[in-house]
């Protein structure tokens, strides 16, 4: 139990990391030379639920990155559709990708595949790591 919460912890913060320079990167596109990041409170406990696809992380140990990265993405997919359907019902969603033109329900872009394709991959050397 102490090893999850470990992991827990470990996967919210490079998330939430990830997510705050992929924001402060996005402000490029607007010419904003300020960088500035954000994030949302809910994000920690949706990024730390990686730390669930340790046993996924596993069993795939032996098969190529291209396919492993897919697998990553597909489940980051599933668990972004379901927190997002979740917190949209609430309205308490932090993210809407309606103006996106491939978004699914306004909680999914599926052109954020590459994305999630090097996150899952991330999130498997982080829980993979000997030193942990």
């Amino acid at each position: 139990m102490k090893t999850l919460l470990k992991n827990f912890l470990k996967c919210g913060l490079l998330g939430w990391c990830l997510e705050i320079i992929f924001t402060a990167l996005g402000s490029l596109q607007r010419r904003d030379m300020r960088l500035l990041g954000q994030t949302s409170l809910w994000m920690f406990p949706i990024y730390g639920s990686a730390c669930l696809l340790g046993p996924l992380f596993k069993m795939l140990k032996g098969l190529p990155s291209y396919i492993r990265g897919s697998i990553y993405s597909l489940c980051i997919f599933a668990g972004e559709y379901l927190t997002g359907t979740f917190l949209h019902t609430h309205r308490l969603c932090p993210w809407n990708y309606e103006r996106a033109r491939w978004h699914i329900r306004k909680v999914v872009r599926l052109d954020y595949f590459p994305n999630w394709f090097l996150a899952g991959l991330l999130f498997e050397k982080l829980l993979s790591d000997k030193t942990s």
